[in-house]
């Protein structure tokens, strides 16, 4: 398994990166907290960019790319913080109408699910509903949604408040149990990114920041800190690429394992290191000013997509007890 860039792959993350940081710098997706998390023209440039459409073959107007490289383009929408159903979206290109060219906005609940939560319920066109027969499709102009109050201020969410469709059918339950995993790598490339956006701040400010006369960065402890930020982020990175190459050639290892190990070390990476970045700035850290505070709430709005930490270390224990 080659985890070494090709060089197609390295301007992919380059281009993608440089895209990001053009139409969403901090401000702008700060400024999105006031609409829902989605302005249409920006979800419809993520669209033009090629994002959701990655996958698609050529002649359904995609790039025809693979898995490792929609997990490498989504480490950098999660560093960027980019807001949104991308990863629903993404998944549904092609099989619901719009979802690849951006007309179409897209998220998922699980019918069985007694919270009833949905993500970004003034934004979305479509709800994906999984259940034990497969995925549905469900017009969601026709939902009664309550809104709550977001974790993730960028994350807003409401509880359906009255009764949910049947829907058309667009995966069977097979399809849907792979669709799943593929879902669950893609949220672990966003949350990779939010772990290497989190250290990056860190250090940033331990440069910056002067105490005593130097950088704080400098006094050891802050160094043990975010030198375990760094070996987080590393340790995730590892798992993460090889759900992506796993998922492309399912000959190399077990899908299920590599997605597993996949989720669980992104989570934990960007769980640990938001809270490590609020504590490396100190007092400051708990502010609303300071961008710290998104990148942990992000992470916390993350975890439980495709299948949260206990889930997938369920998954992964009893992969381990059928070898034993």
């Amino acid at each position: 398994m080659d985890f070494e860039l090709s060089d197609e792959q390295v301007a992919l993350v380059d281009g993608v990166r440089a895209f990001v940081d053009g139409r969403f710098p901090m401000a702008t997706v700060r400024s999105l907290a006031d609409e829902g998390g989605v302005r249409r023209e920006l979800w419809q440039e993520l669209a033009d960019m090629g994002l959701f459409s990655l996958r698609l073959p050529e002649a359904d107007g995609g790039v025809e790319l693979g898995w490792a490289d929609a997990v490498l383009a989504f480490e950098q929408l999660g560093r960027a913080l980019v807001p949104g159903p991308l990863v629903w979206t993404h998944l549904m290109a092609g099989l619901v109408p719009g979802a690849a060219t951006g007309e179409t906005i897209v998220t998922g609940i699980d019918r069985a699910d007694p919270s009833a939560l949905v993500e970004f319920p003034r934004s979305i066109d479509v709800l994906v509903v999984s259940d034990g027969a497969g995925l549905w499709s469900v017009d969601a102009s026709g939902l009664t949604i309550d809104d709550l109050k977001p974790l993730d201020p960028l994350t807003p969410v409401g509880r359906l408040a009255g009764p949910l469709a049947q829907g058309e059918q667009i995966l069977d339950a097979e399809g849907a149990r792979h669709l799943r995993m593929q879902g669950a790598a893609l949220t672990a490339g966003l949350l990779l990114g939010v772990a290497t956006a989190s250290t990056d701040l860190a250090v940033a400010y331990a440069k910056e920041r002067h105490q005593f006369g130097r950088p704080v960065g400098s006094f050891q402890s802050l160094k043990h800190l975010m030198a375990d930020m760094f070996a987080r982020g590393e340790v995730a990175r590892g798992a993460v690429y090889a759900a992506g190459v796993t998922l492309d050639d399912p000959a190399v290892g077990s899908v299920e394992r590599a997605v597993a190990a996949a989720k669980l070390t992104a989570a934990e990476a960007a769980l640990g290191n938001g809270k490590t970045c609020i504590q490396v700035h100190g007092g400051m850290g708990y502010t609303w000013e300071i961008d710290a505070h998104l990148y942990l709430k992000r992470a916390y709005a993350l975890e439980p997509a495709f299948g949260t930490r206990d889930d997938w270390a369920d998954v992964m224990a009893d992969l381990l007890d059928a070898l034993a």
